[in-house]
């Protein structure tokens, strides 16, 4: 059974209100459609069945990306995450599909639209509600580190520029009478879905695949270099990898030759509690430690005393996200 941390319970209860409240308005759209046929308002409803799905997909994700590591799964269940991303991406593109049929039968061939005014005002109330939520989403998922939550508040938002889409189209037809100008709307409405859908499947195959992530490999060195030690001669072949709301970090750290193998424990030990600590116990970090090579580093090491020094410290390298992921070991 998972076990949910504070973090996971946030993200818990948020996307559980998001798949309620997306049921409610999923309601109010079908209303507003039934009330005035407009195929805008439909396709503005087709949206949120998606919101309605995914949410829903994306509670389940949550849930199973809080399960611990195990023996079937040794590096978690977190990948979970970019599959729901994926899944909502791929649900996008189908809505879109009937967007475009519907918006064309209307375009060539209009239909008049009864109660236009009631269902204008439906819809603007659902989208304020969804503003609301989808911004909440964004919030938690930045706040608890899930790429869920803040995919899931994105297509929300993305639904609230659509739905002002469609209220401005619904606006026009009402100003001009042009009925052809509902089935326009919807072919704009779907056009924006298709590009929200391909953005949500491009961050899904980068999780999937382990696209390198610079903003997070920025991140840790700046906490390497925060808590830089003399003995930490140089650190290099950084990697980092997410899954959910694990991270998976290795690299060499570089240690002064004359450390028996307890010393070179401990530094690794400290090295491990500063990640665990600054990411809530959320990191599995694997050091590989390397012996220095005094004509090449002793220029730059700062560790003293030193009974192995042949040098005087010139200089000190100074960790990057582009240098801490460097292959080479030597280069000032």
């Amino acid at each position: 059974m998972p076990s949910f941390t504070t973090p996971q319970r946030a993200r818990l209860l948020t996307i559980a209100a998001s798949v309620l409240t997306s049921l409610l308005l999923l309601g109010i759209k079908f209303y507003a459609y039934w009330l005035t046929q407009s195929v805008a308002i439909l396709s503005d409803a087709l949206e949120s069945i998606i919101n309605v799905v995914a949410s829903s997909f994306a509670l389940a994700a949550v849930i199973l990306a809080a399960k611990p590591p195990d023996l079937t799964h040794p590096y978690g269940h977190g990948k979970i995450e970019y599959v729901a991303v994926g899944f909502e991406g791929a649900l996008i593109f189908l809505a879109a599909l009937g967007i475009f049929v519907k918006a064309g039968q209307q375009i060539w061939q209009p239909q008049p639209l009864p109660d236009l005014e009631m269902g204008w005002g439906l819809l603007l109330g659902a989208s304020l509600v969804n503003l609301g939520l989808g911004l909440t989403l964004i919030a938690v998922g930045r706040r608890t580190d899930s790429i869920t939550l803040i995919a899931d508040g994105r297509h929300i938002l993305t639904d609230v520029y659509t739905s002002a889409g469609v209220l401005v189209g619904l606006f026009l037809v009402w100003l001009t009478h042009r009925l052809w100008l509902d089935g326009a709307t919807a072919a704009l409405v779907g056009v924006n879905i298709l590009y929200t859908g391909w953005k949500l499947l491009r961050q899904a195959f980068a999780g999937l695949l382990d696209e390198s992530d610079t903003a997070l490999l920025e991140k840790i060195a700046a906490i390497l270099k925060a808590h830089r030690q003399s003995s930490w001669i140089d650190i290099h072949k950084l990697r980092a990898r997410k899954a959910g709301t694990r991270l998976f970090l290795d690299f060499h750290l570089i240690l002064p030759r004359d450390f028996n193998l307890e010393e070179a424990h401990q530094e690794v030990k400290n090295l491990e509690e500063i990640f665990k600590s600054h990411f809530q116990d959320q990191a599995d970090v694997h050091i590989h430690v390397d012996p220095c090579d005094r004509d090449q580093e002793c220029p730059s090491c700062g560790y003293d005393p030193c009974s192995s020094r042949q040098a005087e410290t010139a200089w000190q390298r100074v960790w990057r996200q582009d240098i801490v992921v460097d292959e080479r070991e030597g280069e000032k």
